[in-house]
Parts: structure tokens; sequence; C-alpha cells
């Protein structure tokens, strides 16, 4: 059994930098645990795997791996499938209605719309398939030893860590400056001892201090997935969005941010990322960006 695949850089404008993606855009015959392989082989941060939708009326069923595990929405992985299919000459998609796209998967129905330079297809654009949810606060000690900083280095006064999802939950934590930032390294025994994946996929560190390129600079750990560190993840930015929306002051407002992300890898990625609010309610929130491809090839199968 033969499968094309195609890698593409996500969130960035260049080959090497923002977040790798490898997408099957035709994953026909393929059993779960044959994906979680592949993805294991490709040892990115995901893997998606091409389907047809089960209703026609939408573009395609896809799915994504981490190295370890299934995950039931992802940022960068979607964006990167839709640049994908919008070149692919062959796929288990159908055809786009223009430059919207809708995707099945675990979370619900992820919404894209395609981004042009001229008739270039450069990058896309998604909805939330869920609405901002904000759960329970996580003792800052917890999060500083997981990340390697201390306690101290927590900034507390917009709001304690705390879990936060728009499809996939994490753990959301402000930091009080860049060098502690630049500080964070995943331990993964704290994260066994007191972040199981049943609780968050990860933790989301994040400092509101505007450079040169972006609002906000972060950083994503989730070592129990197989990712150490992460590049740039959509997932994250789309809730973290939301949540510092719902703590502005204010019923009804439009959030517009940068947020830079995988710097401190050397992989630098650029979100643009927004949140609606009325009556004081997250109503809708996007996280965008470009897309470069890579690398094309064949899986061949026994």
């Amino acid at each position: 059994m033969k499968l094309q695949f195609v890698t593409v850089d996500v969130f960035t404008d260049r080959q090497f930098g923002g977040n790798p993606l490898a997408v099957v855009p035709d994953a026909h015959g393929l059993t779960s645990a044959q994906m979680q392989a592949i993805a294991a082989e490709f040892n990115l941060s995901e893997t998606t795997f091409v389907l047809p939708p089960q209703d026609a009326a939408h573009t395609a069923h896809v799915r994504i791996f981490t190295p370890r595990a299934e995950l039931a929405f992802a940022g960068h992985p979607n964006v990167g499938t839709a640049f994908v299919l919008a070149g692919a000459a062959a796929s288990a998609a159908r055809p786009a209605e223009g430059d919207t796209m809708i995707f099945e998967e675990k979370a619900g129905l992820v919404r894209i719309k395609l981004l042009r330079d001229r008739s270039a297809v450069t990058g896309a654009r998604l909805a939330a398939p869920q609405g901002l949810s904000i759960g329970e606060n996580i003792a800052r000690e917890i999060v500083a030893s997981a990340c390697s900083i201390a306690a101290n280095d927590i900034d507390t006064r917009a709001h304690q860590p705390c879990i936060a999802s728009c499809g996939v939950p994490l753990i959301f934590a402000a930091v009080k400056n860049r060098a502690a930032l630049a500080a964070a390294r995943p331990r993964t025994e704290i994260f066994t001892q007191h972040i199981p994946i049943t609780l968050a996929t990860g933790i989301h560190l994040y400092l509101e201090a505007a450079t040169p390129v972006a609002d906000i600079e972060a950083r994503m750990f989730a070592p129990l997935h197989g990712i150490a560190e992460d590049p740039a993840t959509g997932s994250a930015n789309v809730a973290l969005v939301g949540l510092l929306a719902t703590l502005h002051d204010g019923q009804d407002l439009r959030l517009d941010l940068k947020i830079s992300q995988g710097v401190d890898m050397g992989r630098p990625s650029l979100m643009r990322a927004s949140a609606e609010k009325r009556g004081g309610t997250i109503v809708a929130a996007h996280i965008g960006g470009t897309c470069v491809p890579v690398m094309s090839g064949v899986v061949t199968l026994d």
C-alpha cells in the first residue's frame, strides 16, 4: 500500500520556520493504529489524515495525531491541511466551494477560509469548533515546577493559571518577563504526576509585551503527547485570545492579536488571532496564518 504525503511549514512565510505538519491527503484504508504509527514515524507535532466527509455538504473528515495520541482538534493541522488540499491534484476530500472548507473532526465542525495573495493560496484562517470554556484554576507552583521556573515568575494580576479550551483543554499562565519565558523547560515527571493528559493537553505560557513583530509571545509544552515543545499552537492561541477578550473590560468588543511562538526553538511562528465578545460572552474566535510547502513523498506499507 502506497500513500502520498506532503509536509508544510505552518504559520510562517519561509521554509524551516513555523510548525511543520505532515498531511496524508488520501487516507482510505488506513486503520487508527496505522495512522498512529505513521504519525509516530514522522515524529512531528501533528500529522493529519484526510478521509471523505460523512456529510456531503462538508469538505473532508480529518483526523489529527501527535506522535502518541489522537487529538479532537488542533490549529496548525487545520490551517496546513486546508493549504495542502487547496493545491492537491488528488485527495479524499470533496472540492472546496470557493475559498471555504468545512472539516469534520472529533471536536466538531471546523470552518476554514483560505487566504490568498492575488490568485495564489498562501494559508488559511479557521473558526474555533467550540465556544470558549474556562475551567478550574491550577496552582501556580505546579505550573511553575512543570516548566522549570519559579512560582513568582507567574503573573497572576489578570488571572490565575487556569484551564481553558476552544476544543482542546490547555493550562494558560502568564509570565512576568521575557527572561522567565526564555528559561522555561518542560519537566515530564511533573506533568505525569500533576498534569495528566486527561486534565489538559499541555501548558501554554504567554507574555503580554509588544515586540516589533507581535503583541504576545508564547510557548507551549505537551511532553505527555510526545511534544516537548510546540513551535506554534493554533488551538491554544485561539483559546488564549478568547480568554483575554473575556478579561477585557466592556461587554462588547473585538480583540485582534498577533502572537509569536517558536522563537526559543529557532522556528519562529506568527499567528493572527481574533475574538468577538457580545453581551459579555465570546461569540467567535479565529486564528490563521500563512504556510509554505517543504516536502512530498510516499509512505509504503507492507
